[in-house]
């Protein structure tokens, strides 16, 4: 397992149902609409609250994002994925209020956002969210170094306090160095690190950001994927990361929403929607990716044996593709353990080969 996925692995405890074991909710969505078009309120709340297709169209409206609730877990990485369309942008933007939601509520750290004042809502943007968005955004006329500093900056935070501040971050993300480059000097990934680290300024309490990989070349996008997870295995933030490429989200994921037409279909961890999917669209998303990638070794654990001997130990969470290296050359099963140390269950150099030699969409 590489540094990046053990830093990625370590933050995913979790319950038998999928839920973050023993973490509070940071934010929730309570049954959230976006509807646009004239008289959207009104025609919502004659309907009470449930609209079609039909009733939208009838109306001359788009729904874009239509009865959502979910919540997130303190320190979880709560992906939204989806294909283009399907609103999950717009449901992001509507959690920070960069958009206004029709209806519902939105619950950060138990306060209604959507009932806040705008001064109560600026405050905690600048003090409690972080924002990284698929466009760069940097300050072309700054440096690195005041690029990352701008949110302090915007705080009020003196330049003595603000600048070893932005130094750190900048060191954070490996940029040490390029403090005094300009947005054009840098490439693209370099680029992204900057926006991370000035997200990361005001050392906010949720962090959202919407494709932000996407832009970025393969090699790169892959890079920026193990310092995300480096970063959260340091930070423990609570995100939602908004994707469409399904094989980021199993990458970085403790739990998935998959979007379609402005709903949400489904929310489970990467390997429930793989062994469980909801319907034929949630399998279509899940059709192609290889079972070793999603399967942890609790799906594929044999009960353990009195008196065994094993070659070593593994966390349940262990997804096959990481421990297939270890256990190839294994003449004796490992011993499968819980986030206690208990074990609960055994594997074996078999187990683990029928996973990565399975073509078909059974469970082993």
């Amino acid at each position: 397992m590489s540094t990046a996925e053990s830093a990625g692995a370590a933050h995913r405890t979790q319950d038998a149902t999928g839920e973050p074991a023993g973490e509070g909710v940071t934010i929730a969505c309570r049954n959230v609409w976006k509807i646009f078009g004239e008289g959207a309120e009104r025609v919502l709340s004659r309907a009470n609250g449930a609209l079609d297709d039909e009733q939208l169209r009838e109306a001359g409206l788009i729904g874009a994002v239509r009865d959502v609730t979910f919540s997130a877990h303190q320190g979880e990485i709560f992906v939204i994925m989806g294909l283009s369309g399907s609103g999950k942008s717009t449901l992001v933007r509507c959690l920070s209020r960069l958009i206004e939601p029709t209806a519902g509520q939105v619950l950060f750290e138990g306060q209604d956002l959507l009932a806040a004042s705008e001064k109560v809502l600026i405050e905690i943007r600048r003090h409690k969210m972080g924002m990284v968005f698929q466009h760069f955004a940097l300050l072309p006329h700054l440096t690195v170094l005041d690029n990352v500093a701008f949110p302090l900056e915007v705080q009020g935070v003196d330049r003595g306090r603000r600048v070893p501040r932005a130094r750190e971050l900048i060191e954070l993300v490996g940029l040490e160095g390029r403090e005094d480059y300009y947005p054009r000097e840098l490439s693209g990934g370099q680029q992204q690190r900057v926006g991370i680290a000035r997200s990361l300024a005001v050392e906010p309490e949720i962090w959202f950001l919407d494709e932000p990989f996407s832009a970025l070349d393969p090699l790169i996008r892959r890079e920026m994927q193990d310092e995300f997870l480096r970063l959260q295995g340091v930070l423990h933030k609570t995100i939602v990361f908004i994707t469409h490429d399904f094989d980021e989200a199993i990458r970085l994921a403790d739990r998935i929403a998959i979007m379609k037409d402005g709903g949400i279909i489904q929310i489970g961890t990467p390997e429930a929607l793989v062994l469980d999917p909801a319907n034929e669209y949630v399998a279509e998303f899940t059709r192609d990716i290889p079972r070793a990638k999603v399967l942890s070794a609790r799906a594929v654990m044999l009960p353990a044996v009195a008196g065994e001997q094993f070659a070593g130990e593994i966390p349940g969470e262990t997804r096959i593709e990481q421990l297939a290296g270890r256990i190839v050359d294994c003449e004796k099963p490992l011993a499968v353990v819980d986030r206690n140390g208990g074990v609960v269950g055994q594997i074996s150099r078999d187990s683990v080969l029928r996973v990565m030699v399975s073509a078909d969409d059974r469970a082993p």
